[in-house]
């Protein structure tokens, strides 16, 4: 008989492709989904430690796992935290029966099948290691091009969660997007750290490609329409990125730029590796040269030599820019990190600069989505939703939902706007 495995992932897209490279290893022990905690005879949990709140989450989490779990079930923790905490972990729930790191979920069967288990290193290889197939929609497939990160960010845990950066060789990315068209998955979607900086170091000796002729190759698999992908560094937006990005018809137009800071000075306090103009230079140039494209980012909030000045600069860069999205949250220091030393702004401060940035940006928000109104977008339909409702993406990456059921799931249809929100468009399908 199989046995029932119930997985909760937290965090980012990357942690969602790890937690279905472990269904797929799984599977291969008989393994079989459910989402019912209290008849799994295994329950995983796929940690995120960018942020402190999601690490507190984990232990509240586990300790309620723990008390709905059926008789004889096991109880695991993956991912980021487990790879920044390890052994604290089993002190902290000494219920837990294993802990297996970010970088080496290839390791589950061995972790479910002993006593106590435990593999967090950082810089285990898994750049080659051939996973199972398992995606968790049949629209679109998420692939990781690349592992781990080589920037030296002063806030960030990620290189100590997830090791040193190695690209993934690119007949395993086509091998892998090839097998997702063919089992009907239109769009795919680029996974790592910083995927413009894909091919500088491989594990073994393999052909020299980019970031940019990657994506060119891939648009050439038939059956692929849409390629989508995160995220890429600014440092790393050259202008041949940028030129692939805007003509190849099968990239999708919408480009996350994680800015942090508006601040020359805060970036270099963050070894961020670019200046405001430099950054600005990008945007604008992305805004020139592709028009119609969606820009999102990430901004940190209060970082410790964040002064009013260094502030407005980030308003500025917000306001030049016009960001379809941002996402953003006050600094949050992490451990293993430079910047966990340094001396925190008052609370206040920050959380009325967020506050600001978060209110000037809704008004951008509220500007941009009454221009889409009686606009017609092609989206492709990927869910369900109550009340007849069918909800998908357009090319540059705007919600959108329009009265429908499964006749629409999988396909793309042009969808005529007839009401607009912050976070979704409604409208009418039309073809």
């Amino acid at each position: 008989m199989s046995k029932l495995l119930f997985i909760q992932t937290l965090g980012c897209a990357m942690n969602v492709r790890d937690s279905e490279h472990i269904i797929a290893q799984l599977k291969e022990q008989d393994y079989e989904i459910t989402d019912d905690v209290n008849i799994a005879d295994l329950i995983l949990i796929n940690t995120c430690s960018v942020r402190e709140k999601p690490v507190h989450k984990l232990f509240s989490e586990i300790g309620a796992f723990d008390k709905a779990r059926k008789k004889g079930s096991k109880i695991g923790v993956c991912g980021c935290t487990a790879s920044h905490l390890g052994g604290e972990i089993f002190k902290r729930a000494p219920f837990v029966d294993f802990v297996l790191g970010a970088r080496n979920v290839s390791k589950i069967s061995q972790a479910v099948r002993t006593p106590k288990f435990i593999s967090t290193d950082i810089n285990y290889d898994e750049s080659e290691f051939a996973f199972g197939d398992f995606a968790s929609s049949p629209y679109k497939s998420f692939i990781n091009i690349m592992i781990g990160c080589d920037k030296k960010c002063s806030y960030c845990i990620v290189p100590q969660t997830r090791g040193d950066e190695i690209s993934i060789p690119a007949q395993i990315i086509l091998r892998e997007a090839e097998r997702s068209a063919a089992r009907g998955a239109k769009e795919i979607f680029l996974l790592g750290q910083n995927v413009n900086n894909y091919g500088k170091r491989f594990s073994n000796a393999h052909e020299k490609i980019d970031f940019s002729d990657l994506l060119m190759r891939l648009s050439k698999i038939e059956g692929i329409e849409r390629i989508r992908f995160t995220s890429p560094h600014p440092l790393h937006m050259d202008d041949k990125f940028l030129d692939v990005f805007c003509n190849n018809p099968k990239i999708c137009k919408s480009m996350h730029m994680p800015l942090q800071s508006g601040s020359s000075k805060v970036l270099r306090d963050m070894k961020r590796g670019y200046t405001k103009q430099w950054y600005l230079d990008r945007a604008l140039k992305l805004r020139q040269s592709c028009p119609g494209v969606a820009i999102s980012t990430d901004i940190i909030v209060g970082y410790p030599s964040e002064s009013e000045d260094d502030f407005a600069e980030t308003m500025e860069v917000l306001e030049a820019v016009r960001f379809e999205q941002v996402f953003s949250f006050k600094f949050s220091p992490r451990p293993l990190t430079p910047a966990a030393s340094l001396k925190p702004l008052d609370d206040e401060i920050s959380s009325e600069r967020l506050s600001r940035l978060q209110n000037a940006h809704a008004k951008i928000l509220d500007e941009i989505a009454r221009a889409q109104k009686d606009k017609i977008f092609d989206v492709y339909f990927e869910e369900l939703r109550e009340g007849g409702t069918a909800c998908g993406r357009s090319f540059s990456n705007f919600l959108i939902c329009a009265q429908g059921g499964e006749e629409l799931l999988g396909k793309t249809r042009g969808v005529r706007i007839e009401k607009t929100a912050r976070m979704a468009l409604y409208g009418k399908v039309i073809a």
